[in-house]
């Protein structure tokens, strides 16, 4: 049986990890969230003490973490690489990073770990936490061709949609063009949304105008900023849940470096991280990244 070691159990990581066990996988698991911990063991997993007894014997190892700078911690500890998992993962260990990081970090880490004799991919994920839950995340992997169809039955457990992106880092370029389209997506629904409440039309109404109209796009099908237009969403429940914006203006952030280091042009993007920065700096951090609705919403 393929044992897999797992780290990071916050809101995407537990569901991904509840899948691995649903596949049959022998999990092992690690967070800081003792509580999180629990909950896998609850479903199957084993519990790692420590980071490298997490990774013991285990053939496959995945990380789910907030930035770049925590899977480099994790993975090398030190500045000469013997305090973190890698320096006790079993030897060809292939390493999965799920986290949305800078590009570089991802070719850094994947040049560290072929050094050791280890393989890697960047495999960003796009669905949020609801995806994680149901096993239908999209995976948009970076890495060499075998490395990826080594692990796409793993990924297949978690997703459904898997998409090799090209080489090491592909996986988190392509990802954060896509957050950053979806950033642009939301604030413009927002916008026009508002608009049309502005001026007597029902959100609901013109919503579903726009789906049948050249406006429609994923937002409005699945995600509607607008609190009571659709059920089970987060501005259905105060905007919690979902996304956060803190996540979001990280992903833009990731973007605008992206785009500043081969000069690609990115106004649309640019304005949605000014959007987004401001948004999050009056308190909304923590809410869903659709609350950008109501920064449009007429104050008073």
């Amino acid at each position: 049986m393929l044992h897999i070691a797992f780290f990071g159990l916050g809101n995407m990581g537990a569901g991904m990890a509840a899948n691995l066990l649903k596949a049959g996988y022998k999990v092992s698991v690690f967070d800081l969230v003792q509580a999180q911990v629990d909950k896998l063991c609850a479903l199957g997993a084993s519990a790692g003490d420590t980071p490298a007894d997490t990774v013991k014997n285990a053939d496959i190892i995945i990380s789910m973490l907030p930035a770049g700078r925590h899977v480099e911690q994790l993975y090398f500890g030190t500045a000469d690489a013997t305090m973190g998992i890698v320096a006790r993962a079993r030897a060809g260990a292939i390493f999965i990073d799920c986290s949305t990081i800078e590009a570089q970090t991802a070719r850094s880490m994947s040049s560290l770990l072929k050094e050791r004799g280890h393989s890697f991919v960047d495999a960003p994920v796009s669905g949020g936490v609801a995806g994680a839950a149901a096993g239908t995340l999209t995976f948009i992997v970076g890495g060499s061709a075998q490395t990826v169809e080594a692990v796409n039955p793993v990924l297949q457990a978690m997703g459904k949609n898997i998409f090799h992106a090209g080489e090491a880092g592909a996986g988190q370029v392509a990802k954060i063009c896509n957050n950053m389209l979806l950033a642009v997506l939301m604030a413009g629904t927002s916008e026009a949304l508002q608009l049309a409440i502005d001026n007597g039309i029902d959100a609901a109404v013109m919503s579903d105008i726009m789906k049948k109209s050249s406006g429609n796009n994923w937002t409005l099908q699945t995600y509607n900023p607008c609190p009571g237009v659709m059920e089970n969403v987060p501005s259905s429940n105060q905007y919690q849940g979902g996304f956060m914006v803190d996540l979001m203006n990280k992903d833009l952030g990731l973007a605008m470096a992206t785009a500043a280091t081969h000069q690609s042009a990115v106004p649309m993007g640019s304005l949605a991280q000014s959007l987004y920065q401001l948004h999050g700096m009056q308190g909304n951090g923590k809410k869903d990244f659709s609350s950008i609705f109501q920064a449009f919403r007429p104050k008073g």
